[in-house]
């Protein structure tokens, strides 16, 4: 049992010590050739608990491109904007294909599975792009305002390299605009799709910034009311099914908590109740996950206890 802050950073030392070597068992992100300069050896974890504090380890203060896990602002956003009618234009069921299936989207008439993969997030920029006169801006501002931190940016480099490298997304797109899916010009749609996925933060940062998740939808560090309570419990149901990609059902298994992963190689993962756990290491599995953040989180959530089932 951790009792106190100290004995959390003690576990929290102990665990990325343990995984010191692990990241060879893993690859960086190479089709984004951005993200293969990344130094493959980082890695971080960082706590933020709903009373404020936060604790880290390793390069948890390193800022790092956050790539999918950028859908879970996204879709807040768009949840706030369309509210309901969303769901008539992304369903809320696991895909059972990989994040970025062509195949699946036809059979599907153009509706996207879930909002995090990628044709139900590439849905999700168009309602941003359609409904905000900077959608860029207003998205940067958003998680700005969510971890109380004005110093989050825009990694230009990332954003160039999805963009000339973003041929299947293109795809997604346009096939979903054949189909009446899409209301903007698809150019623009992708370029907010690739800007967010290119904002870079921290694993204290993250931590901070979901808070609201673990809080039934008011962020704590100010008391704002970010979402509904009931479109809190939404999102957090939608990534224990569907935000740990192909190996979500293994994760929900292993670990039991609401996640979400990005091909930079972080992993932010929600406890309702007590706060938000993420991780950073960029190699990653077949799955497309970080190696070493699936066991650091699996890792401090057994130490505390935190599943939710």
């Amino acid at each position: 049992m951790i009792n106190n802050q100290a004995q959390l950073q003690d576990t929290l030392n102990t665990l990325l010590a343990a995984q010191k070597e692990q990241y060879k068992l893993g690859q960086v992100a190479e089709y984004i050739p951005a993200l293969a300069n990344v130094p493959e050896d980082m890695m971080g974890i960082a706590v933020a608990t709903i009373d404020g504090k936060v604790s880290g380890s390793g390069d948890f203060e390193q800022p790092f491109s956050i790539q999918s896990i950028s859908k879970v602002f996204g879709l807040i956003m768009a949840m706030n904007r369309l509210g309901d009618d969303l769901w008539k234009r992304v369903h809320m069921e696991p895909s059972g294909q990989p994040f970025n299936s062509i195949i699946q989207l036809e059979w599907e008439k153009g509706i996207p599975r879930n909002p995090v993969i990628n044709a139900g997030a590439i849905v999700v920029a168009d309602v941003l792009a359609s409904h905000y006169s900077s959608s860029k801006l207003a998205f940067l501002s958003f998680v700005r305002g969510l971890s109380c931190d004005d110093s989050i940016q825009i990694d230009n480099d990332v954003f160039q390299s999805e963009m000339v490298h973003g041929n299947r997304n293109a795809a997604l797109a346009y096939l979903m605009k054949s189909f009446g899916n899409i209301e903007a010009e698809i150019p623009e749609v992708l370029s907010h799709y690739f800007t967010q996925c290119a904002v870079t933060m921290s694993c204290k940062q993250l931590a901070q910034s979901l808070l609201f998740l673990a809080n039934k939808g008011v962020n704590p560090l100010n008391n704002d009311r970010i979402c509904s309570s009931k479109d809190a419990h939404r999102v957090n149901a939608i990534l224990s099914t569907s935000g740990m990609y192909d190996q979500s059902g293994e994760f929900a298994f292993s670990v039991g908590l609401p996640a979400k992963s990005g091909v930079g190689g972080g992993l932010v993962a929600v406890v309702p109740g007590y706060g938000v756990i993420t991780a950073w290491s960029p190699p990653l599995n077949s799955f497309g996950n970080t190696v070493v953040g699936m066991n650091l989180v699996a890792g401090i959530a057994e130490e505390l206890g935190l599943s939710i089932y």
